[in-house]
């Protein structure tokens, strides 16, 4: 079995479920030793008692990353568990959706500060030890609503479009340093999310997919792995879009 990442050491936000969650096996599977944080303790928990189970080396830490004192928290203790910390993926993200007319500001600041603002935490606390250290991957999990704006959600549109402006900018200050920063933005992954749509509208979700299925969460891990591989290491500044073509 490959094992690209051996001997890494990747955070992933976000990593309890759904995406965070297939990214973190995924990146485990390949050798990498894993910081898994988020806001909720007993899913990280169960997530890194599997991973050790399967002979690999995981850690969880509670951390709400919209808090600036908790993304520099998270990046201490990834560094005092294993000594570095080179690949992070920015991953957790909240909705709130609704109207424009009808939303409210703590709505409209709670998806900000989160998917955007927690982005912009991590990648400024984890920067620091990767610039040090000379080398570094770090991937935010952007989303094609980003590209193409969705009605109803004019916050987290907005969020992950400010994300690929903030993947480019870092992208393009920390190159000198032998460190990647890109963005992968998903279409419509299978989640429990889309499951509980009826079928209809799942239909309808189909119809707008030249590929004719929604995606799997280790579709998009698949291609962070790719992104946080020595293959991409001239790779960096790019927004992968994993949608089956929708917005080609």
């Amino acid at each position: 079995m490959s094992r690209p990442f051996e001997g890494r050491v990747a955070v992933v936000t976000g990593g309890a479920k759904g995406i965070g969650r297939a990214i973190a096996v995924h990146l485990a599977h390949g050798g990498a030793k894993l910081v898994l944080a988020g806001r909720s303790e007993g899913p990280l928990e169960e997530l890194g008692a599997e991973i050790r189970g399967q002979g690999g080396e995981a850690v969880a830490v509670k951390a709400d990353v919209a808090l600036e004192a908790d993304a520099d928290a998270l990046c201490k203790s990834a560094l005092d568990a294993f000594g570095k910390a080179e690949i992070l993926v920015n991953n957790a993200g909240v909705t709130r959706d609704g109207l424009l007319l009808r939303m409210s500001d703590a709505d409209w600041d709670q998806v900000l500060d989160t998917n955007l603002k927690g982005a912009f935490h991590c990648t400024r606390a984890f920067a620091r030890p990767m610039v040090r250290q000379k080398w570094g991957r770090i991937v935010n999990i952007a989303s094609v609503v980003g590209l193409t704006g969705n009605a109803g959600q004019a916050n987290y549109s907005a969020s992950k479009a400010g994300l690929l402006g903030l993947t480019k900018a870092v992208a393009k200050e920390l190159a000198s340093r032998h460190i990647t920063v890109n963005a992968v933005a998903p279409g419509f992954i299978e989640t429990a999310m889309t499951d509980a749509l009826g079928e209809k509208v799942r239909d309808g979700l189909m119809a707008q997919i030249p590929m004719g299925r929604l995606g799997k969460a280790e579709d998009v891990a698949q291609a962070v792995g790719f992104l946080c591989s020595e293959g991409a290491a001239y790779v960096t500044g790019q927004v992968l879009t994993v949608d089956g073509g929708m917005v080609m």
